[in-house]
């Protein structure tokens, strides 16, 4: 297990976390500021945990795959606390990936060892899609 930290820089509202790397994260809670939102870091966290299970999975199917991008649109209650309501991925593959490995690396990805899907999933709609580009 390891601990992350987060320390208020004394600028506004503007923080800097650690990993549990060691490798810094801005966050800021100022539009005109440095960092991520804090709220936009829950569905960032959920695409990057479910993209890193997707990679793994296609590189050991042997898939060339060339390129992934992530897109999550999210909907938050219009009011304090904003809870998260729904979040729904678009993954946009690119390479010589057969379609429907990448439709069930996504589908294993997300169900079975995302932690981050693991821990919201029951209290907040997930849904994906996925696309494929092919290598031109």
């Amino acid at each position: 297990m390891a601990d992350v930290r987060l320390v208020w820089t004394g600028d506004r509202i503007q923080f800097v976390g650690t990993t549990g790397y060691g490798e810094p994260v801005l966050v800021g809670g100022d539009v005109e500021g440095p960092g991520a939102k804090p709220s936009d870091l829950l569905p960032l966290s959920l695409a990057a945990c479910t993209a890193y299970d997707v990679v793994e999975i296609l590189r050991k199917q042997r898939q060339d795959l060339l390129g992934l991008e992530v897109v999550a649109t999210s909907v938050q209650d219009p009011d304090p606390p904003w809870t998260f309501r729904s979040i729904h991925l678009r993954f946009q593959l690119t390479g010589a990936v057969d379609a429907s490995k990448a439709a069930k690396a996504v589908d294993i990805a997300e169900a079975r060892y995302c932690s981050v899907a693991a821990t919201i999933r029951s209290v907040v709609r997930l849904t994906h899609e996925v696309t494929i580009v092919p290598n031109e």
